[in-house]
């Protein structure tokens, strides 16, 4: 499963994070105790390893593919050390400082030395056992404890209704019932983000937001520690939107504004209209499209967009672009830039990700002040990258498929898209 003789040190990371834990031996984790290290992972490190990528690491599901560094350094940093390399620097050194000594018998003349050597042994193995079984009792108590909440998830409710049909900014009303929690500790999840829960009261049962930016959310009631409810929530767009991140709400640009060209366009006339200066830091400019596009799945379909950058000026000079294709419950995120700022890109694709530290991504580096063609191609899992009609990467999907549900652009002070589409089975899904 691994590479370069690390699988000794990845099963003694999976120990220790077992042993963090306490949920007992991982071979009787089932699929909700993946779900849970999923969100605890994500929580601690901002890193989101999905449940099938947990379970091909811990071998409940058969990959022959090696973990690749960005997942060895988020397991090492959930196991509490800085990074992979750290990690199997602290295991390497531990187990070159266990000397192999052998023990000394105690003897003296009042017993035979067999019987002293027996009850050094039986001393010695009780002080193990001991702590062992101290240690034995409470995982299973903090299993047994864990299972009672499960077993009561059907005495939670957790329901999220949006205000309007789609577009944003959206209100949205999450209604719950929560009386069965056994504690206080009842938080509602309203994004990706674990770290960004917010607690509720039990003894309340609805809680409002407004969602500025669109996506598809996987919302969770949490409850003494434990994700008993969970709710998909999709804001979606009515065509193409553009906006300019801002806090707290961002700046949406009118549909007249946007739509130019055949495609969408954010251009310098438009920003100085807004008073968005391009100096010293440029606006961040986002364009979506989030809707219903069918059947289409992550593990078989050809996307293609052109895109363009026109501002290379000042601090944009390394023109960092990203396309991304969401998915329900997973992403896909396309780094594109100038050609002298290609060491610092990062390419993440439905459970693969890789850096330009470590990865060659020399050719997703283009002249982004003109159009460039970008087209992904996915037949059963392998997935190709192209940037103007070269090959710049190709890569087996990790994770399990699911629907994919709209694209997002990333740019910094002016951006260009046009020529969207899907195709899947034959048939063409434009986004135009």
């Amino acid at each position: 499963m691994t590479k370069n003789g690390e699988e000794a040190d990845l099963r003694q990371c999976l120990s220790l994070i077992e042993s963090k834990l306490s949920w007992g031996s991982s071979e009787g984790w089932v699929n909700y105790d993946f779900e849970k290290l999923s969100d605890a992972i994500q929580e601690a490190t901002n890193v989101q390893l999905s449940v099938t990528t947990l379970k091909r690491i811990w071998g409940k599901l058969k990959y022959e593919s090696a973990p690749t560094l960005t997942t060895l350094n988020t397991l090492a940093q959930f196991a509490g050390y800085e990074d992979w390399r750290t990690f199997k620097q602290n295991h390497h050194a531990r187990l070159q400082a266990e000397p192999v000594t052998d023990v000394a018998q105690p003897f003296t003349h009042m017993q035979p030395v067999a019987t002293a050597q027996k009850r050094f042994h039986y001393f010695w193995a009780l002080l193990m056992i001991v702590p062992f079984a101290l240690l034995g009792y409470a995982l299973i108590t903090a299993r047994q404890n864990d299972r009672k909440v499960a077993n009561d998830m059907n005495s939670f409710s957790f329901r999220a209704d949006k205000m309007v049909t789609e577009g944003v900014p959206n209100s949205v009303v999450f209604h719950y019932d929560a009386r069965a929690a056994q504690t206080d500790s009842v938080f509602i999840v309203q994004t990706w983000d674990m770290s960004r829960k917010k607690h509720v009261p039990k003894d309340r049962t609805d809680h409002s937001a407004i969602y500025y930016y669109p996506g598809y959310f996987n919302t969770k009631l949490i409850a003494d520690n434990v994700i008993v409810k969970t709710q998909p929530l999709w804001i979606t767009t009515n065509g193409w939107l553009c906006l300019s991140e801002s806090d707290p709400m961002p700046l949406y640009f009118t549909k007249e504004e946007c739509a130019k060209n055949n495609g969408v366009e954010i251009n310098e006339n438009t920003l100085k209209k807004y008073n968005l200066a391009l100096h010293p830091t440029p606006p961040k400019i986002r364009v979506y499209n989030q809707r219903n596009l069918g059947s289409l799945m992550s593990d078989n379909f050809l996307f293609e967009t052109s895109l363009k950058n026109d501002f290379h000026n000042g601090t944009n000079v390394c023109q960092p672009v990203q396309v991304l294709i969401q998915c329900k419950g997973n992403i896909i995120i396309i780094p594109l830039a100038a050609k002298a700022c290609v060491g610092n890109l990062d390419l993440s694709f439905c459970g693969h990700y890789v850096s330009s530290k470590d990865t060659d991504l020399s050719l997703f580096g283009t002249d982004l002040t003109q159009w460039t063609h970008l087209r992904v191609e996915v037949k059963n899992n392998k997935a190709s990258i192209f940037v103007n009609n070269k090959l710049a990467y190709f890569l087996t999907i990790p994770d399990e498929a699911t629907g994919i549900v709209g694209v997002q652009y990333r740019f910094n002070g002016t951006g260009a898209v046009k020529d969207t589409h899907f195709i899947q089975d034959g048939k063409l899904i434009p986004m135009d």
